[in-house]
């Protein structure tokens, strides 16, 4: 399959460029099987690398311009000067993620004259479908801009650096994604923690399989406020609590921080949310009473850019998921690290578990993908739940192997083969998924 996919590679570039490439650079997504929307949070979270990925035929030049061109007809030819990396928070293109990649190499490194390239991408991760293409693009694009200035960096480096760049085009996220991309490893899924950043093999465990399947609701992170929305919730319901606590909340700026210097345990944690915090949302005008500060102070120094607008925020519910979620992920590690007898029905009931909080606490489920865990659920899954930041995308499904075939013909006919847009994406949709291996350069010499 590498062999067949890099020789069709190698002759698109041909094609389109006139010459064959130097490299090959590849970057796979991901899927998480607990610990939704707490990475940003500062909590561990236990994803595991796909086969599907985003693939890079790569050739540096003398000029200061990058070409890029996509195997996808649907997503446009781009170039721009290297020295002037201009990344559009408003349109997020597909070429805007390699941007971010790009641009972050470049500022790490301080370059002040990186290496012009030619690059065609090709992907099998599907688009905006919570599997993380977006962020195994921007990998991608870290990882070629590395090699094509002669630069090295660890993994762990790589990996906080592409987090880090991401932000470029408007998402704040927590870095899951990149790491995962860049640290996995076949046949294990990893625990993932933060502050410093180190990832620890997970065994998951023998006779369970687990599968995914796209609910067919796009949903680009970038283009909405939904996820930015969600980690300025998290952010303020920190600085209420550190206030009430007698902290100076001014400098927290995370849930998991707050925990830290409460020296409490996730139970404790839990305790003072429903002691501070109201189920109500909170408007604007009351953060700024609790916090005595001004509208402006709130907008300029804790909102973001595409959170100006919003009235008010819910973070009882945001703070009850992100503890009760870093508790699950936890758990889920115990139990794969020493096995009991039911291990996997302990597993399926805290991925059953997260989705609740998901769909509830955190609502970032959608109708489409509730029904999709429903019928997964009744299909034979033991444990099913959304995947990635959620409001569309995927689940993923633990389900015992002997039961696998059973369960994906049910699925096919309860969800995909009722709709005709489903059904003509089937296909892609639905399948088995093991861990698979991280990011990586092949040379061209070394392949073809």
């Amino acid at each position: 399959m590498w062999e067949k996919r890099l020789l069709s590679l190698k002759n698109t570039f041909n094609s389109k460029y006139g010459c064959k490439p130097s490299f090959y650079a590849r970057a796979p997504g991901r899927v998480n099987l607990i610990g939704e929307h707490i990475d940003y949070c500062g909590y561990a979270v236990l994803p595991m690398a796909i086969e599907q990925d985003i693939l890079a035929a790569v050739k540096p030049i003398d000029s200061k311009e990058v070409e890029l061109s996509n195997t996808n007809p649907s997503y446009l030819d781009f170039s721009t000067s290297v020295t002037n990396i201009q990344i559009d928070k408003t349109k997020p293109l597909w070429h805007n993620y390699f941007l971010c990649g790009l641009k972050g190499i470049q500022d790490h490194f301080n370059l002040p004259s990186p290496t012009g390239m030619k690059c065609v991408l090709d992907g099998t991760i599907p688009p905006s479908s919570g599997l993380s293409s977006s962020s195994a693009l921007v990998c991608c694009a870290g990882l070629v801009t590395l090699t094509a200035n002669g630069r090295t960096l660890s993994k762990v480096e790589l990996a906080e650096t592409c987090a880090r760049c991401e932000h470029y085009i408007g998402t704040e996220g927590g870095g899951m994604d990149q790491s995962i991309s860049f640290l996995a490893e076949e046949g294990k899924a990893k625990l993932i923690e933060f502050g410093p950043l180190r990832a620890t093999d997970v065994t998951l465990p023998a006779g369970a399989v687990f599968v995914i399947a796209n609910s067919c609701v796009e949903m680009n992170k970038a283009a909405t406020a939904h996820f930015n929305i969600r980690v300025v919730e998290c952010r303020l319901a920190t600085k209420i609590l550190a206030k009430s606590k007698g902290l100076a909340w001014r400098e927290l700026m995370k849930l998991g921080d707050l925990q830290i210097n409460l020296g409490v345990s996730l139970e404790g944690i839990l305790d003072i949310v429903e002691e501070v915090l109201h189920p109500e949302p909170y408007t604007c005008e009351e953060i700024c009473e609790f916090l005595g500060i001004s509208l402006e102070e709130l907008r300029t120094t804790i909102l973001s850019q595409n959170t100006q607008d919003v009235a008010t925020f819910r973070l009882y519910q945001r703070s009850k998921h992100v503890y009760g979620e870093a508790a699950r992920v936890l758990a889920f590690k115990a139990v794969c690290d020493d096995p009991p007898a039911n291990a996997v029905q302990l597993l399926g009931d805290l991925m059953n578990q997260s989705h609740a909080s998901c769909r509830d606490m955190y609502e970032c489920s959608c109708p489409e993908l509730d029904q999709l865990v429903d019928i997964c659920l009744k299909s034979g899954a033991v444990g099913s739940r959304l995947t990635g930041a959620g409001w569309g995308g995927c689940s993923v499904s633990m389900v015992p192997a002997e039961k696998l075939n059973h369960f994906l013909s049910s699925v096919q006919e309860g969800f995909y083969k009722t709709d005709s847009k489903k059904l003509a994406l089937m296909e892609k949709s639905l399948f088995a998924t093991k861990p698979g291996s991280g990011a990586m350069i092949l040379m061209e010499e070394e392949n073809l």
